[in-house]
C-alpha cells in the first residue's frame, strides 16, 4: 500500500481473506471456495506486502496493477479487496446476487479494483504484457502483477504472451501462477504433459521462482526477489498451493475445483477457521 502499513501480521490477513471468502460462499452455498482458500496466502502478500495502491482511489495512476486472469477466482480477490478496504465489508452478503458489485466471475465494469474481466482463460497474461509495455512507454514506474492458473499454462495464447514479454524486456511484469493441480477436467498434470515449470519459464527467458504458495515466508521472499531482480526480463513466481487450505474436511474431498457445501458445513468450516485465528 502507498499509505503506512499496519502491524497486522500477514498470517492474520490471510486468515481474514479466507473468512471473507467462506462468508461469501455461504451466500450461494457453492462456488470456487477451494481456490480462494488455497491462494489466500499469496493474496495476503500481494495486497499487504508487495502492491502499491490507494484503497480509496482504485484508479490512481501510480498504482501497481493486479490483473486476475482467472475470472472464476473473483471470490478470492473480492475477499482480499474487502480486507484491504477497497470494497466495503457490508457487501459480502451480496456476492453473486443480481445487481451486486461482486458477480461470481470477475468483471471490471462492475467492481472497483477489478482491473480486467478475467476469462476466457489464457488471455490475462497477454493483457498484462500490453499494460506493462504501455506503462514503460509512459515512463510510469508501476509494476503489473498478473495472477494466472496452472490450467492456463496449456493455452497457446499464454506462451505467445510469455515470448512477447521477453521480446520487450518487460522487467515491470510479474506473473504469479497458482499451481494447485486442479482444473475442471481433473488434475492439471494429467490433462496435459507437464515439465518442471520454473525450468520452462527460465528457458523462455524469464526470471523464474517456484515456491510453496502456502508458506508465507517463502512467498514474501519470492515477491521481494521478483520485485528487486536486476535483469531486464519479466519475472514469474510459481506458487504451489493446496485447494481448500485450512479446512481439512474440504481439503480431503476428491473434487475441489467447484465445491458444493451443505448448509451446516459452512458453520463448521468457519468454526475450524476461527479456532486457528492467528494472534
Amino acid at each position: 500500500m502507498e499509505t503506512e502499513r499496519s502491524n497486522v501480521s500477514l498470517e492474520r490477513r490471510a486468515w481474514a481473506i479466507r473468512r471473507n471468502a467462506l462468508l461469501m460462499g455461504e451466500v450461494q452455498g457453492q462456488g470456487y471456495i477451494g481456490q480462494a482458500l488455497g491462494v489466500a496466502d499469496v493474496l495476503a502478500v500481494s495486497y499487504f506486502h508487495a502492491l502499491t495502491y490507494r484503497a480509496d482511489d482504485p484508479e490512481w495512476d501510480g498504482r501497481d496493477r493486479f490483473y486476475l486472469s482467472i475470472g472464476h477466482y473473483a471470490i478470492a480477490l473480492y475477499a482480499a479487496m474487502i480486507e484491504a478496504g477497497i470494497l466495503p465489508e457490508d457487501e459480502i452478503g451480496t456476492y453473486g446476487m443480481d445487481d451486486s458489485r461482486m458477480p461470481m466471475s470477475g468483471m471490471a465494469a462492475y467492481t472497483p479494483g477489478m482491473e480486467i474481466t478475467g476469462g476466457s482463460l489464457g488471455h490475462g497474461l497477454g493483457i498484462a504484457v500490453g499494460a506493462a509495455l504501455g506503462l514503460k512507454r509512459k515512463k510510469n514506474p508501476a509494476f503489473v502483477y498478473n495472477m494466472l492458473s496452472d490450467g492456463e499454462l496449456g493455452e497457446g495464447s499464454t506462451w505467445e504472451a510469455v515470448m512477447s514479454a521477453v521480446q520487450w524486456k518487460l522487467d515491470n511484469l510479474i506473473a504469479v501462477v497458482d499451481f494447485n493441480n486442479q482444473q475442471a477436467d481433473g488434475p492439471t498434470t494429467q490433462a496435459l504433459a507437464q515439465v518442471p515449470e520454473a525450468a520452462k519459464w527460465d528457458a523462455f527467458g524469464w526470471f523464474a521462482q517456484e515456491v510453496d504458495g502456502n508458506d508465507m515466508n517463502a512467498v514474501v521472499a519470492a515477491f521481494d526477489a521478483a520485485r528487486h531482480h536486476k535483469g531486464a526480463q519479466p519475472r514469474v513466481i510459481i506458487c504451489n498451493t493446496k485447494m481448500c487450505k485450512g479446512i481439512p474436511f474440504l481439503e480431503d474431498r476428491e473434487i475441489t475445483h467447484f465445491v458444493r457445501v451443505e448448509p451446516e458445513e459452512w458453520a463448521k468450516a468457519l468454526s475450524i477457521l476461527d479456532e486457528g485465528k492467528p494472534a
